[in-house]
């Protein structure tokens, strides 16, 4: 827990539009669009998904790399509208997922986030069941190099989308 507490007023700070004095060479906010998924029956719903944004205005920074130059510490931020579809009977729901994120990209291939806001979470294994959820609110991932995600919310809540669209 003592991480997430050290990360989080990083990342409100950085939302807030601070930059540390020794960043004027930071890089401008670049677009991190995302792409259309499609997820088979039983891997996170008990029916297929498909996934596409209807509204996509992310944007990243990198903060910091890895030696090899790939990211190891990247901010999110923008607005970001997803249609999550039950492929087999039609039924949508355009989710908000415009949360603002600090992500620290190991080179074990696990990740940790820290989130402020919504972000759309898939979930095979992890501290929450099997699902697609908007997770709302101040939080952690700690999704591990096999993709178990440990999910700690801090002031949060869920929002199941296979229910939604079944």
């Amino acid at each position: 827990m003592r991480r997430s507490v050290v990360v989080l007023p990083a990342l409100a700070a950085l939302l807030a539009g601070a930059t540390p004095a020794a960043a004027s060479t930071a890089p401008d906010w670049e677009p991190a669009p995302s792409a259309p998924w499609d997820v088979a029956a039983g891997v996170r719903c008990d029916f297929p998904v498909h996934g596409e944004p209807v509204v996509d205005e992310v944007v990243q920074r990198v903060l910091s790399t890895h030696g090899d130059g790939s990211p190891k510490l990247v901010a999110y931020k923008g607005d970001l509208v997803m249609r999550v579809t039950n492929t087999e009977t039609g039924a949508h729901y355009d989710a908000d997922a415009s949360g603002s994120a600090l992500v620290e990209y190991r080179s074990d291939g696990s990740q940790f986030w820290a989130v402020h806001g919504p972000v759309l979470v898939g979930v095979g294994e992890g501290t929450l069941r099997r699902g697609l959820y908007i997770v709302d609110g101040i939080y952690t991932i700690d999704i591990s190099a096999t993709g178990y995600k440990d999910v700690r919310m801090l002031h949060a809540t869920t929002d199941d989308l296979c229910e939604r669209i079944d």
